[in-house]
């Protein structure tokens, strides 16, 4: 499998990682046994970066895959992420600390590779409340006890390689603040074939529920990696769900309304086309057009069965897009996936 460095870190990521989350479930609901012998064939097939959070099945994640990997004897590329709430806003930084330690022992580890903020930045105060962590306003970010501090006691104590970030959309400006700092090394941020935008400039005529700021390119000219996470656009860029089936079992599903859902499926069939003319499955055309873009280090799938990775991992040396293929890509979201 292809690797490429994250901006100038020296870490050369597998072009496809593996993504621990609830939605595809498998590290956080799957069976031990299941666990290990998929971490083990995802590493036989060349994946070296394995992305975690302790959010993700409230640290379960973090434990199976410390667990597999004792198991197999193997220390890959490792990230995890620190969720900041309500009750973190007093010391960011000494909650920074805290989180990353917990997530050292429960990956049993002493240091990770790739530590990242989960909140993305926002120039307002998100009025964070509960468990919700998606934002952080961004001057919480700075100072004495903003999360940059706390990166930086962790990266001084060994702990962390490097940092990172989450990209929620409609924060282009903030993101690029952050990745100036030179602080951060990688940025975690969506990017499909249904949402284009992290990759360029919003096409005309295409409507978005976000907006991504093309923040990819920004990335790319500041030595700031890109590790694209939901590629599949929460499950609609496959053949199951063009066909209507149901979702792996482990898997979550979907969250939108009906009329939503439905609008996600018109655009996956629209996009099908470089599925059935390159003889891929349609989940393999959306990793395609992922790496096709330079600035793209690494796409993370969040897999639930053996099938779903190995499928996945055969794309990881695919072609190019055509021009055709371009051209016709762009037409699509011009005419906002018209038929």
């Amino acid at each position: 499998m292809r690797r490429r460095e994250i901006g100038s870190t020296g870490l050369d990521l597998s072009v496809i990682g593996f993504g621990c989350g609830g939605n595809a479930g498998l590290m956080v609901r799957g069976e031990p046994a299941e666990q290990t012998r998929m971490v083990a064939r995802a590493l036989e097939l060349g994946v070296n970066y394995f992305d975690n959070a302790p959010d993700y099945g409230a640290g379960r994640a973090e434990e199976a895959l410390g667990r597999a990997l004792k198991e197999i004897g193997a220390r890959p590329y490792l990230n995890s992420k620190v969720e900041i709430r309500a009750r973190d806003l007093d010391d960011v930084a000494a909650h920074v600390v805290r989180s990353a330690e917990e997530s050292l022992k429960r990956l049993q580890v002493d240091r990770l590779d790739v530590f990242q903020i989960h909140n993305g930045p926002s120039l307002r105060d998100p009025g964070l409340s509960g468990e919700v962590y998606t934002q952080l306003q961004i001057e919480r970010f700075f100072g004495p006890k903003g999360a940059i501090e706390g990166l930086e006691r962790l990266r001084r104590a060994g702990k962390i390689r490097f940092a990172g970030f989450i990209c929620r959309g409609g924060d282009g400006p903030d993101v690029v603040r952050l990745m100036d700092t030179g602080v951060f090394s990688i940025v975690n941020v969506p990017y499909t074939l249904l949402n284009p935008t992290a990759g360029a400039a919003k096409p005309p005529g295409l409507t978005v529920k976000k907006d991504f700021g093309a923040v990819i390119a920004h990335g790319r000219a500041r030595a700031v990696g890109a590790a694209i996470y939901s590629p599949l656009a929460g499950g609609y860029l496959t053949d199951d769900a063009l066909r209507g089936e149901a979702r792996h079992p482990l898997a979550r599903g979907p969250r939108e309304a009906p009329q939503i859902s439905e609008r996600y499926r018109h655009m996956a069939q629209q996009v099908s086309f470089l599925a059935r003319e390159n003889g891929h499955t349609l989940a393999q055309a959306a990793y395609r057009f992922i790496l096709d873009h330079p600035g793209v280090t690494t796409a993370l799938g969040g897999f639930s069965s053996l099938e779903q990775l190995e499928d996945i991992a055969a794309i990881g040396e695919a072609a190019p897009l055509r021009e055709d293929e371009r051209q016709r890509l762009q037409a699509l979201w011009e005419r906002d996936f018209a038929v």
